[in-house]
């Protein structure tokens, strides 16, 4: 998804266009009160999965929106096929979206995919999570998209 393309950037750059009619002004507000509050909502991880992608560290909210969609696998063959892809994405060193996580964790991740349980990736989940709370939310809630998509929310609250 380029700025081009990013629906959200669009009604950045055209207040009068509202993205999606289902988005209201508290949720907005809500996302600013923690990172927590933010990631619970409906459109809270979608608006700042695009404010990561053009600030290009949008591989931490995929590994941990992927992360959330492995721990609900019930089979163990999924699970197997499904560890190892994302070993490969994310884990594994110079993958194409490699993440932030130190050598012990990743050591940890390489001997729990061999029989991976819903749980093998969830200290580099938390990880990435304390990563994209404490450095890019705090970003998010200061930059131009949040602030215009705040400001357009406001203003078609008034009618």
């Amino acid at each position: 998804m380029s700025r081009r393309n990013c629906w959200i950037c669009k009604m950045c750059r055209d207040e009068s266009k509202r993205p999606l009619s289902n988005l209201t002004l508290e949720e907005v507000l809500q996302w600013t009160q923690s990172f927590e509050n933010l990631m619970a909502t409906k459109y809270g991880p979608v608006v700042y999965a695009a404010y990561l992608k053009m600030e290009h560290s949008e591989e931490n909210i995929q590994f941990w929106m992927a992360c959330e969609t492995y721990k609900k696998i019930a089979s163990r063959w999924s699970r197997i096929s499904r560890a190892k892809k994302l070993y490969k994405i994310y884990i594994q060193p110079q993958s194409p979206r490699e993440i932030n996580i130190d050598s012990s964790t990743r050591e940890t991740i390489i001997r729990n995919i061999q029989e991976p349980t819903e749980t093998c990736f969830e200290e580099a989940q938390k990880i990435v999570y304390m990563h994209m709370e404490r450095d890019s939310y705090p970003r998010f809630l200061k930059s131009e998209m949040y602030q215009k998509l705040l400001k357009t929310m406001q203003s078609n609250n008034t009618f």
